[in-house]
């Protein structure tokens, strides 16, 4: 049987479920798989379906990382964006976790949200500290294409902070966090040392994983797919045997696509692309790989090199975007 280090219960919002129902799936997956006994094992919840029954029920079934998502202590920008609980609902989910004994707690915060202000991040922030988690995510809204927030924004009816507002958001809230003793170690994660996430450290490592379950994506040997998200047509598949008709094929990687994912993935860590691990992967020398790429991002003041490491410098964190573009 394989061997697994960290799983994450994610899709949706999987505490919206009966937690009989996480706990056959994990009782399952210990039965066909080894379960390190150091695995980080994570569900993500939303506050407004959460209570007492469901967190203790979580224990019991060996998850031992929550993700609660807030966004924002502001119960206005919440309802604006859709969010089904209040700030209120959020400290009750929060402080019953901690009541049940859950001692790593990651909050989700979102900044660049329609109508947010410099100030409401600013408070969101200190009251989170004050909280103590131990992991604080730090996410910009991402508008999705067709979503109903989209459309209120094309219709004027919604505005988002402008672009140097929402970079001053980040740039407060990162430097609240690190005076408040949160270790940065990617562009949108602060955890105190010795609990970041490795669910996310993983994933910026190019590591491989499998995913289960209704529109679950997957990346083993260079290919990344996911399964069908209708999920009567999933289990239809399952059913009658026809597991390869429920998989869809997003894309199949050449070394030089893996390669330069790589150097994506790792420059998204503070500590970024770690040369040593490159050469053991890949079998040639990052800085002659991709000579002309680096050579044109250091000139821009956007990378710094020195003999271990390529990472981001202070500006290339603003400017992140301009620097995946040289490797996708």
């Amino acid at each position: 049987m394989q061997l697994l280090k960290q799983f994450t219960l994610v899709g949706g919002t999987p505490s919206y479920v009966d937690s009989k129902y996480i706990s056959n799936i994990l009782n399952l997956i210990k039965q066909k798989f080894i379960v390190d006994e150091n695995t980080e094992i994570t569900i993500e919840v939303n506050p407004g379906t959460i209570n007492k029954q469901k967190l203790e029920d979580y224990k019991k079934a060996g998850i031992n990382r929550l993700s609660i998502g807030m966004q924002s202590s502001k119960d206005e920008i919440l309802q604006t964006i859709g969010r089904i609980h209040s700030w209120k609902e959020f400290v009750d989910c929060y402080n019953l976790a901690k009541e049940a004994n859950f001692k790593n707690i990651n909050v989700d915060c979102m900044i660049g949200l329609p109508n947010q202000t410099l100030e409401d991040v600013t408070q969101t922030i200190n009251e989170v500290i004050a909280l103590n988690p131990n992991h604080i995510s730090v996410y910009s809204l991402i508008v999705e294409e067709g979503t109903p927030i989209e459309k209120l924004i094309n219709d004027s009816k919604l505005q988002l902070p402008n672009e140097s507002t929402e970079r001053d958001m980040y740039h407060t809230a990162s430097q609240m966090l690190q005076d408040a003793g949160y270790l940065q170690y990617e562009i949108s994660n602060f955890a105190k040392i010795g609990v970041e996430s490795k669910h996310n450290l993983d994933c910026w490592h190019q590591k491989e994983y499998i995913g289960f379950g209704a529109g679950a994506h997957s990346y083993t040997d260079g290919c990344r797919y996911s399964n069908v998200a209708d999920l009567n047509e999933y289990i239809k598949c399952y059913k009658e045997n026809r597991i390869e008709d429920s998989i869809i094929i997003h894309e199949k990687q050449d070394k030089t696509a893996m390669a330069k994912e790589f150097i994506l993935l790792s420059l998204r860590t503070i500590k970024g692309c770690n040369k040593k691990d490159f050469y053991m992967k890949f079998g040639y020398d990052i800085e002659k790989g991709f000579e002309g790429e680096f050579r044109k991002l250091e000139n821009m003041g956007l990378i710094e090199i020195d003999n271990d490491f390529i990472k981001l410098s202070k500006k290339g964190l603003d400017l992140a975007n301009i620097v995946w573009e040289e490797f996708v």
